[in-house]
C-alpha cells in the first residue's frame, strides 16, 4: 500500500465521501441482517450529516492511487468530542487506514483542548471495535441496551458478559 495522507474534506470528495457512506450504510444492514436499514438510498444521509451544526470537522484518507478511501468526523458538544463517523473502504480494511484516520483526529481533539473523545460502534461489529481498542479507545463510558421485539432473538451465538451478566450482541 502506497502511504495515505490524512486532509480536511473538500467539496471534490462529495462522491467519494457519500460512496464511503453508503459502504457503511451496507455493512450495518448486513450485522443487523436488516435490508431496509438506512432507507432505500443508503448514501442519502451523508447529504443531512454534513449539514450538522454540531459537526466540526470532516477529514479524509487520500491513497497516492486510489484517491479518498477512508473518511472521519467529528461532532463537538463543549469540550467533549465524538468520532462520527469513521468509515475505511471495503478493499483497504486492515492496512492501518482507519488507525491513521483515529490517531489524526486525536491529535485534532488535543489541539482544540478537548477533554475527551468517544465513539459508538455498532456493538456486533468486532472488527471496528478491534481496531477500536487498539487505535486506545480502552474506556467503556455507556452502555445501550435494547429490547429486541424480533423472532427468537435469544437464538443469537454471540455474547458479551459486562459486570458477570450476559448479553447478546
Amino acid at each position: 500500500m502506497g502511504a495515505v495522507t490524512v486532509r480536511p474534506y473538500r467539496p471534490a470528495d462529495h462522491s467519494a465521501g457519500r460512496q464511503l457512506w453508503g459502504e457503511l450504510i451496507e455493512r450495518h444492514r448486513e450485522l443487523y441482517d436488516d435490508p431496509g436499514y438506512g432507507g432505500a438510498d443508503p448514501t442519502a444521509a451523508f447529504e443531512e450529516y454534513l449539514t450538522r451544526l454540531d459537526l466540526s470537522g470532516v477529514w479524509v484518507a487520500e491513497h497516492p492511487e486510489h484517491g479518498v478511501i477512508g473518511l472521519v468526523g467529528l461532532i463537538v458538544d463543549g469540550r467533549r468530542g465524538a468520532v462520527e463517523p469513521v468509515v475505511v473502504a471495503d478493499g483497504h480494511r486492515g492496512e492501518g487506514v482507519g488507525r491513521a484516520l483515529l490517531g489524526f483526529l486525536a491529535d485534532e481533539a488535543r489541539r482544540r483542548h478537548l477533554t475527551a473523545l468517544t465513539i459508538s460502534p455498532e456493538s456486533r461489529n468486532i472488527e471496528a471495535i478491534t481496531c477500536l481498542h487498539a487505535a486506545g479507545y480502552t474506556v467503556l463510558s455507556s452502555v445501550e441496551l435494547t429490547l429486541d421485539l424480533g423472532p427468537d432473538p435469544a437464538s443469537r451465538s454471540e455474547r458479551l458478559q459486562l459486570h458477570e451478566l450476559e448479553f447478546h450482541v
